[in-house]
């Protein structure tokens, strides 16, 4: 069973440095470490959405994914650790976060657990 995580973070409010951020995300950008990171943690799919310099990004993990231990092996992956160096460039933290950081979200509604008719 997966669950779902969704995460939120700024942008430096910069048009030429919003798109090159994108490019990096785009399809054969994004070096095949990174990728392999995040699958081998755990992930099956993320996507990233933006509205202006807001980015929401949606994790749909499996049921034993250890947010800390993804963490932790990010922590000692040159791979992961030069593709944060570069993505710091472009972000910026969230109103009231303490730092740089895709930031956990709250879910605060489910359709599903609402009764139908």
């Amino acid at each position: 069973m997966t669950r779902r995580i969704c995460l939120a973070l700024d942008l430096v409010d910069d048009a030429d440095l919003i798109a090159e951020y994108e490019r990096w995300h785009q399809v054969g950008n994004t070096p095949p470490e990174i990728l392999a990171s995040i699958r081998d943690a755990g992930i099956e799919n993320m996507e990233i959405f933006r509205l202006a310099d807001r980015m929401v990004m949606v994790m749909d993990v499996t049921e034993d994914f250890d947010a800390a231990a993804k963490a932790k092996a990010d922590e000692e992956n040159p791979h992961v650790i030069a593709w944060e160096k570069r993505m710091q460039q472009f972000q910026r933290a969230l109103p009231g976060a303490p730092r740089i950081a895709w930031t956990e979200m709250e879910r605060i509604f489910r359709l599903i657990d609402h009764p139908g008719s």
